[in-house]
């Protein structure tokens, strides 16, 4: 016999229900009784209306029912936030930072809540994460009671929301500080047994104003007290990406951020647990249908019982991540060259109290990152200056062993040689690459450093640029960063006369525009004015240092 499908069984199932019940009342009915006056009714018949036992019962909520008869909206603001909370859910439907402005014309107070995308999905942050969905769904829908109860309050205030439909009974404790943290105490319970909850930031995150916003978003957790990052990608079950998946383990925190901004749960228990997933949203792109992920997040516990956590909503600003417990200064990525970019930015940031630009703070900290390089520029410009005198000589040695090929043997002959000639002259090969090697940890760290930090965050420093954390509008910075790195090659002794180098070398500065020309205007600053300070170093090592009779006398003996 075919076994038949789930559709076809439920159908079945449904209409054998349906005869049982017809069977049922055709052949039972039981004695009418008649009813009872309920007090609805009795204060309808007392004000002159008329008010059926049946329609009061329909009316009046089931025993032990918790709910408001109204939707509203409280508002929660300090100096720096101004949160709007809906008691349908008790979800936040905006977050503004004070202190942070948006893209507007005018500006406003920048939002962090992703509106449209919260409305498609119809899930707001601090909703209910509960096992059960039509539970969850209860919970994330029903109106709640508000204690105390007004419609706008200043922080420091506690603020607390409770719903029940008589089964189900859910309770938010918000209480919100003076700075960016609040603390939330969240329990669920069904016919009085605890339920596991969690606490979500749903719909979507950050400044929607970044291009590609949603892609840039991140997923964060600690775990033995390491920072791991979740993009978009890695979010959820790889074959269905808008289920949740659970990461592993008991964490110290998680959370949600974009480039400058964050969302931090922290717990004031043990540890927390972390669910991940990702919703498509249905947006225009080009007047275009398409679909763009939205991370979305719920932390809370496995274990049935209320949870406790702190929240910090705000800015990535190493000053402010630092003082919080624990700290989470490493949501700021400064890769490999850390040790390097985080001294740059106390440096930047010192440099800024004299320089209240901070433009003209990153021309004048570059100019004092260069100052204790010049003497191994001149070190550099020396052995050039003597590899150039020599060039035709060590061509000669090279042109010698063209035919060999690099496994050969007598390759290392012509190395020998040509080491030779080096020591003859007391030159040292490598101290022309010395300043560079030197210099780029300082690239790289300037490059993580200038493009993530929130200081230059709609910082401007003059003219057409008004945001140093974005790309130059016009590409000014980058074209003539790229002329003046061009001039200063051309200012530099060429160590080698090898044709096939020196073309090399002439479209680096073609090269390095390529990459620049979309980054940030902070960075392009910098390697502009590091470029000017050296074709400054380089016209004064032409006028005042060529090569002392000492230098010559050494290449004169043979």
């Amino acid at each position: 016999m075919k076994e038949l499908s789930d559709e076809k069984r439920m159908l079945l199932a449904f209409v054998l229900m349906i005869a049982i019940l017809g069977i049922w009342s055709r052949f039972y009915k039981p004695p009418v009784v008649p009813p009872k006056t309920p007090p609805a009714a009795v204060a309808s018949i007392a004000t002159g209306t008329s008010l059926g036992a049946t329609q009061a019962a329909a009316i009046a909520p089931p025993a032990g029912a918790l709910q408001a008869s109204d939707a509203e909206t409280i508002v929660i603001e300090n100096p720096v936030y101004r949160v709007e909370l809906s008691n349908r859910g008790a979800t936040v439907h905006s977050w503004r930072l004070q202190k942070y402005l948006d893209d507007e014309n005018p500006p406003r107070p920048l939002e962090l809540v992703n509106t449209a995308a919260a409305q498609q999905f119809d899930a707001w942050p601090l909703s209910v994460t509960l096992d059960d969905p039509q539970l969850e769904l209860k919970a994330n829908t029903g109106l709640y009671q508000v204690s105390p109860q007004s419609t706008s309050f200043q922080a420091p205030i506690e603020v607390t929301f409770h719903w029940s439909d008589g089964h189900l009974d859910v309770a938010k404790k918000l209480k919100f500080d003076t700075n960016y943290q609040i603390e939330l105490d969240a329990s669920a319970s069904l016919d009085g047994k605890a339920l596991p909850i969690a606490i979500g930031w749903r719909g979507g995150f950050g400044d929607i104003a970044i291009a590609k916003q949603s892609q840039i978003v991140n997923v964060f957790y600690s775990q033995n007290l390491k920072l791991n990052l979740l993009q978009y990608k890695k979010l959820g079950v790889p074959s269905h990406s808008d289920q949740r998946a659970l990461q592993p383990g008991t964490l110290e925190f998680a959370g949600i951020e974009d480039q400058f901004f964050a969302a931090a749960f922290l717990p004031n228990g043990p540890g927390v647990n972390l669910w991940h997933w990702v919703q498509q949203r249905d947006v225009m792109q080009e007047g275009k249908p398409a679909q763009e992920p939205e991370a979305q997040i719920a932390i809370g516990s496995t274990t049935p019982g209320p949870i406790s956590l702190r929240i910090f909503v705000g800015p990535k600003d190493l000053n402010i991540l630092g003082q919080l417990k624990p700290p989470l200064d490493d949501l700021i990525q400064f890769g490999w060259f850390g040790i390097i970019a985080k001294p740059l930015l106390f440096a930047l940031q010192w440099t800024h109290r004299y320089v209240p630009n901070w433009g003209w703070a990153i021309v004048a900290l570059t100019i004092l990152i260069n100052i204790p390089l010049f003497p191994l520029k001149v070190s550099s410009w020396r052995s050039m200056k003597k590899m150039q005198k020599v060039a035709p000589e060590v061509q000669t040695i090279q042109n010698r062993y063209k035919k060999y090929s690099m496994n050969d043997p007598r390759k290392r002959k012509m190395n020998e040689e040509v080491m030779a000639v080096y020591n003859r002259e007391g030159i040292n090969p490598f101290g022309s690459c010395l300043p560079m090697l030197v210099q780029f940890p300082f690239l790289l760290a300037f490059y993580r450093m200038l493009g993530g930090v929130i200081e230059l965050r709609h910082a401007p420093w003059f003219g057409w640029i008004h945001d140093l954390s974005a790309h130059d509008p016009y590409y000014i910075l980058p074209i003539v960063m790229t002329i003046t790195m061009y001039l200063m090659q051309k200012m530099t002794p060429t160590p080698s006369a090898d044709p096939a180098q020196a073309k090399m070398l002439a479209f680096m500065p073609l090269f390095m525009g390529f990459i620049f020309i979309n980054l940030s205007s902070g960075l392009n600053l910098y390697y502009l004015t590091s470029n000017i300070v050296g074709i400054g170093q380089q016209y004064y090592l032409v006028k005042t240092h060529p090569l002392t009779e000492r230098d010559n006398s050494k290449g004169n003996k043979r």
